[in-house]
């Protein structure tokens, strides 16, 4: 019960201030309600049209021709909006199509090429890779914003243009980017290989003979040349024998003279080419010399006589001599070969670590230059095929169409709210208006406030003249009212039309 009291208390005590205060009540809902209705009327209209661009993947496999264009499609995609969004580029596009007519007598052209990049939008769709866990970018959206929607339609669409150009040319340039800086680094690695090769040419060219690869041959050599010098030790002796036996006999002969006949000595050479026979060959030296004799003594006894030639017998004697000559000269030789390769054979250890420092050089330049080659080479196959449009290029999927319906503002929401608010201002309103007036209404009001007894209530007597200026003064609050409506639907106009921030701050108040 007593709820139900307090509930009919309230009620009448909010009829009784409706009473009093309805008027109050009624002018501010209107002026707020016609300020809320005249601002969502003149709003501008926003549309927003989207092209979609798809990312088509390269139409010759990797495991064919790697591309050589590196990165993520997005850090791309970031660069490209970078290139496109840059002033020079807004500037065009605000030129050709009359963009924001309104804003460029006011504001700087900063100020509007910032507005244009706020209402260029930039959306990524992806697919998740089952491996990595990462999305990878397959289309994206481009949209763009604005109060004509023909005029809207066609910037995005000439944006997604610029960003299928965009891609096409960066690729274009990186790969050829690649390639002239594979090119100059194929050039360096050239001439460091070929100093390199001079280099070894030059070390093979000073050290011949005592590089590490001819160190059998040298060691053979120098055996050889030991060989030979131990022949000719042999040869020296054998000739200083020869010497000195036919030094002997020919001492042996004087001493004789005469007494020693043809026969006796021919009897005496042919016994020693026995001797000798039964020892050496018959291409031996003294097997050869003592034929040689046996044959003049037979002349000799024959009637002929070849000892009578002075010459003959001094080149007899001589031969010995010249041959002892020869050999002494031969081991001269012998032991300046052997002097020389022993050298050869010292030496090439050193050789051989100087020439494993400069092959190691020269190999790794060898394998940089190839490597070089073959990367040149690809970098080429991916210039080309760059070039015919061959590698991930940008195709434009849906191009963008007009907007039939305005993206905002939602004037239907805003109405609903600007008839949420008046209210609210009413009762605020209203209640204020109570609280700040301190006349007693009720003879209760008035017995709550003093404890002197009420006797009487006089009713109010109207005069003429008050009833004329209560007219007067109805008149002057009605064209009051009428005027506050006029600044309030002006004030409105000046306020919401053509205000597109405002649209979007309410927009995103409304979200």
């Amino acid at each position: 019960m007593q709820n139900y009291t307090g509930m009919g208390t309230v009620l009448e005590l909010g009829l009784e201030m409706w009473t009093r205060r309805q008027w109050l009540a009624v002018v501010v809902f209107t002026l707020t309600l016609a300020g809320t209705v005249s601002i969502a009327t003149f709003l501008p209209d926003i549309y927003r049209s989207t092209a979609s661009v798809l990312v088509e993947r390269h139409q010759v496999p990797e495991t064919f021709v790697r591309s050589s264009v590196t990165g993520e499609l997005e850090t791309r995609l970031q660069t490209i909006s970078q290139e496109i969004l840059s002033r020079a580029r807004l500037e065009d596009l605000i030129t050709r199509f009359g963009l924001y007519p309104d804003l460029r007598d006011r504001v700087p052209v900063e100020a509007v090429v910032e507005k244009m990049r706020r209402d260029i939008q930039l959306e990524l769709k992806g697919v998740e890779q089952q491996m990595s866990g990462r999305s990878a970018t397959v289309a994206f959206n481009l949209s763009y914003r604005g109060r004509d929607p023909e005029r809207v339609a066609a910037v995005a669409n000439t944006l997604a243009s610029f960003y299928v150009e965009e891609n096409s040319k960066l690729r274009e340039r990186q790969a050829s980017q690649t390639t002239r800086f594979l090119k100059d680094q194929l050039a360096e690695a050239r001439k460091r290989l070929d100093a390199q090769e001079a280099r070894v040419r030059d070390f093979r060219a000073r050290h011949a003979g005592e590089l590490p690869q001819q160190m059998g041959v040298n060691l053979a050599t120098l055996e050889r040349l030991q060989a030979q010098l131990h022949l000719n030790s042999a040869n020296q002796l054998r000739a200083r024998d020869q010497r000195v036996r036919q030094q002997s006999e020919s001492d042996a002969a004087g001493a004789a003279g005469a007494a020693d006949t043809a026969t006796a000595k021919l009897a005496r050479r042919k016994r020693e080419l026995l001797d000798l026979r039964t020892r050496f060959s018959d291409k031996y030296p003294d097997v050869i010399r003592v034929k040689a004799e046996i044959a003049a003594l037979e002349r000799e006894l024959a009637g002929t006589n070849p000892d009578e030639d002075p010459a003959a017998a001094e080149a007899g004697l001589s031969e010995p001599e010249a041959e002892l000559n020869a050999l002494k000269a031969e081991e001269q030789r012998l032991r300046r070969d052997i002097s020389t390769y022993q050298r050869r054979v010292e030496n090439s250890p050193q050789r051989e670590q100087e020439f494993q420092e400069l092959s190691r050089g020269f190999e790794t330049a060898k394998e940089s230059y190839a490597s070089l080659v073959k990367r040149y080479e690809d970098a080429q196959m991916a210039e080309n095929m760059e070039q015919s449009r061959q590698g991930e290029q940008f195709r434009i999927l849906d191009s963008a169409i007009p907007a039939k319906q305005p993206l905002a503002p939602n004037r239907v929401r805003l109405l609903l709210v600007g008839i949420l608010l008046s209210l609210g201002a009413a009762a605020a309103a209203a209640v204020l208006a109570e609280r700040l007036d301190t006349s007693f209404h009720t003879f209760d009001d008035l017995r709550s406030f003093t404890k002197v007894p009420v006797l009487a209530r006089i009713p109010h007597v109207a005069t003429a003249a008050e009833t004329a200026r209560l007219a007067r003064r109805r008149w002057l609050a009605t064209a009051s009212i009428t005027l506050g409506l006029a600044l309030v639907v002006l004030a409105s106009y000046h306020v919401a039309h053509g205000n597109e921030q405002l649209v979007r701050m309410l927009s995103r108040g409304a979200s």
